[in-house]
């Protein structure tokens, strides 16, 4: 996971940091071996070495294939041992249901990992937060106030003017024959609508504060992927401080944690001139001022609540536009369908508003099937059991991390037919959706742990994708042919594709 074992081979460089590792290693094997005889009964899976466990045969950016390729061989449900973690894989519909469904409640928990808990105050955030009445609360705030369907619709007006901005800089690019990098427009378009419904502020007008900030939002996403030590091997976490990465995660940490106060301060200033639409950080200070919840709200509560968005909001919508555009590219018959329906359907006009696009059903469906097959979290967000819990006849002990490959359930052809065919028809007349109740189906999870901003992130994903198709015809450059378009992806939370997705784009019509 994460060239983990090149890391650390490179830092065996004296007999005494060999001896520390060995020694361990030796007493740990011994402890083990001992311990196999009470072992209770988990599911099976592949032998790991002593201490590692199974790290050695992961990487972090293909973990999803690595972890469906052992499910064959192991089963819909087998365990692993990540350090000194134990963890199973769920990779069936039926499996998941009673994951999180059945056992939902034992299995909502959230494991402690060092940089989601520094990112988020000590878990004060919803997504990382540990179960219990401190997340239902911080939840229900972040629900009613934040992502509700009305807060949702107050918000249009910014996605539509930005994703009009973005149609406009395209449009420019097209009329000189100008290749795009189509994920580099994206991230700018994710990022400034969270930034201007997060904070009200348009960072990319603003030259150096652009780069800061979009240097501060790569680095939170970085640092959410990268792999320590401590939190599966907690003796061996002097590796990370060798490796600096304290260090980088302490200044990444202060540096996210002054831009937050800058904007929290500008927005307490009593001259600040009152904008037009109230943003995020204006809403929790409102509901911090009214003490309306029985969680008495601080600074660092809202702070980790707008890390959430950051992270949230601006990876998943901007990595799931890039894998529908590619698989459309890669599908000549879906795109030229989808663009007909548009164009037909929504009446010539130049721009599309939200309810437009509510009348393209097979545009909707082909939205589907980008989450099915392209699903930017392919393993959904990691649970831990708090409780031992009976899954499939297997005693779970508690503190197990539990992992639900989302992607293996909705490649399963037992769950659908010919599951590696782009084929938005199959939701045609399908009853299945996103909202967790179809566990063939969950792009956004399922349970209490689904994530609550699925209104927001359709809303914005709709609304690009649509104008996208409506406004330009779109080809490949010179001499590139679709079977050349890869699907790699980059390992994090969210995985966007490895490669920028490089296109060309003629107007439709004059913009």
């Amino acid at each position: 996971m994460h060239n983990w074992y090149h890391e650390i081979v490179a830092t065996m460089v004296s007999p005494l940091v060999i001896l520390c590792l060995i020694l361990p290693l030796l007493l740990l094997f011994f402890f083990q071996n001992r311990r196999t005889i009470n072992k209770k009964s988990l599911p099976p899976g592949p032998r790991g070495l002593p201490i590692i466990g199974n790290f050695h045969q992961l990487e972090n950016s293909t973990l999803y294939l690595q972890l469906w390729q052992l499910s064959k061989k192991y089963g819909p449900l087998f365990s692993l041992r990540l350090g000194l973690r134990p963890a199973i894989v769920v990779s069936s519909s039926k499996l998941a249901k009673e994951v999180m469904k059945d056992h939902d409640l034992e299995c909502c928990g959230r494991p402690k990992l060092l940089s989601q808990q520094k990112f988020s105050y000590n878990g004060l955030d919803m997504s990382f937060s540990s179960y219990g009445n401190y997340w239902r609360e911080i939840r229900k705030i972040c629900v009613v106030h934040v992502l509700s369907s009305r807060r949702v619709s107050r918000f249009s007006s910014i996605r539509q003017f930005e994703v009009k901005q973005m149609i406009r800089k395209i449009s420019r690019h097209a009329s000189s024959s100008k290749v795009i990098n189509l994920n580099e427009v994206l991230m700018c378009l994710t990022s400034t609508i969270i930034c201007r419904t997060a904070f009200g502020r348009r960072y990319e007008d603003e030259g150096t504060e652009r780069s800061k900030f979009h240097g501060l939002l790569n680095e939170l996403q970085d640092m959410n992927s990268t792999f320590f030590f401590s939190d599966y091997i907690p003796f061996l976490g002097w590796i990370d401080k060798l490796r600096g990465l304290h260090a980088r995660l302490e200044q990444t940490f202060k540096d996210l944690d002054e831009f937050y106060q800058q904007v929290i301060d500008e927005h307490m200033d009593p001259n600040r001139k009152t904008p037009e639409n109230e943003d995020i950080i204006h809403v929790l200070l409102q509901v911090k001022k009214q003490r309306s919840f029985s969680l008495d709200l601080t600074t660092h509560h809202i702070k980790a609540v707008l890390m959430d968005m950051l992270v949230a909001a601006t990876d998943t919508t901007a990595a799931t536009t890039v894998w529908a555009m590619t698989a459309l590219l890669k599908n000549p018959r879906v795109m030229k369908k989808v663009q007909e329906e548009i164009r037909s359907l929504g009446g010539k006009k130049d721009f599309l508003e939200e309810d437009d696009i509510q009348k393209f059903p097979y545009f909707k469906a082909m939205i589907k099937e980008t989450l099915r097959m392209h699903i930017p979290t392919p393993l959904l967000v990691q649970r831990e059991t708090n409780e031992p819990c009976v899954i499939d006849g297997y005693e779970i002990p508690p503190k197990t991390i539990v992992y639900v490959n989302a992607w293996a359930i909705h490649m399963d052809p037992e769950a659908w037919k010919d599951p590696e065919e782009f084929l938005p028809e199959r939701f045609l007349d399908s009853t299945k959706d996103i909202w967790g109740q179809d566990f063939e189906f969950i792009p956004f999870g399922a349970g209490r742990r689904i994530c609550p901003g699925i209104p927001m992130a359709i809303a914005s994903l709709d609304l690009i994708l649509a104008n996208l198709l409506n406004s330009f015809d779109w080809e490949l450059p010179a001499g590139m042919r679709k079977d050349d378009i890869d699907t790699e992806r980059l390992p994090g939370l969210t995985q966007h594709k490895k490669n920028p997705l490089y296109v060309l784009a003629k107007c439709s019509r004059k913009l």
